[in-house]
């Protein structure tokens, strides 16, 4: 892990971004190592930083129900669940019409295409179908420090994550239309420190068994989804890291997040950073950091 940490500063020192969290799980122990490193340079004695999650939040809501509540899936809602619906990738929604506008798609089988509003339009069905808002039915593996944004705690830490407004965006959703729409959503709002977002994913295997089911969906053939996750096509180019097998799933964030577990090693990876904190559009130093981080994470597996 010490060699991880040292990468970790020598790798944020060329970023346009400060802060860092790195957790390591180990599925077979139950276990799991951090660390966070703020301001470029101070490295926690424990890790209190809260960030914005952004897009994790897909899996962490409705993945999980998907395990949870397999009963309220079928065909058509797993096509929404793996962006193979057909809906549009995303755009501006009204804070009123929203809903209008997300049930007046169409779903038919496509290719996958990333798709917030495939995760919005799921959070709909589902909410009808269960007669429950989907937080009910998704949060019962969160850990105590994973939070929606509206619940946060005002006195804890977040590091910003860019400017909405002429103001720094800090304790807030950098996703705009989260934001604007100011309720319970799929596509993007929660926020954990590493430890916390750790201790879920090890819940969440615990009272589900997700590495064990994902195994199963794996070993069929295959899109790039497969039950709300992303899967690991190319090692050698992926995100996840060269050392990731064909056996990893997981999913990126738009803030610099991302989570990995391959389950030939039955370990994990998660990558925290507020990458968006300067500017969005330039990705190759996040990337480099991601794929440099991941391979040295998988390799601590070999």
């Amino acid at each position: 892990m010490q060699k991880l940490v040292l990468k970790s500063l020598e790798l944020l020192q060329n970023q346009h971004f400060d802060s860092l969290a790195v957790g390591v799980l180990d599925f077979s122990k139950n276990s799991f190592e951090s660390f966070e490193i703020l301001e470029k340079k101070i490295v926690s004695a424990k890790p209190y930083a809260y960030f914005d999650l952004a897009s994790l939040t897909k899996p962490l809501t409705l993945a999980s129900t998907k395990l949870f509540h397999p009963e309220l899936f079928d065909e058509k809602l797993d096509l929404l669940l793996n962006h193979r619906a057909g809906l549009p990738i995303g755009g501006r929604l009204s804070s009123k019409e929203w809903k209008k506008q997300l049930e007046s798609y169409l779903i038919t089988e496509s290719e996958a295409t990333y798709s917030d509003f495939s995760a919005l339009r799921l959070q709909l069905e589902l909410e009808k179908k269960s007669k429950k808002p989907l937080k009910e039915l998704c949060h019962l593996f969160w850990d105590r420090d994973l939070y929606f944004w509206l619940d946060l705690p005002w006195e804890k830490f977040f590091p910003p994550t860019g400017f909405r407004n002429g103001g720094v965006i800090q304790g807030q959703v950098h996703d705009p239309n989260c934001f604007n729409l100011a309720c319970f959503t799929s596509h993007a709002g929660l926020f954990s420190t590493v430890d916390g977002l750790c201790r879920s994913l090890l819940n969440l295997n615990d009272k589900t068994e997700l590495l064990l089911k994902m195994k199963k969906a794996l070993a069929s053939p295959h899109d790039r989804f497969v039950e709300g996750w992303d899967t690991v096509q190319t090692p050698s180019s992926s995100l996840a890291g060269a050392n990731a097998s064909l056996q990893t799933f997981g999913h990126l964030g738009f803030t610099g997040t991302s989570i990995w577990i391959d389950l030939e090693k039955r370990k994990g990876s998660v990558i925290l950073t507020n990458a968006t904190q300067n500017y969005w559009y330039e990705r190759a130093g996040l990337n480099l950091l991601r794929r440099t981080l991941g391979e040295m994470i998988f390799s601590l597996a070999d």
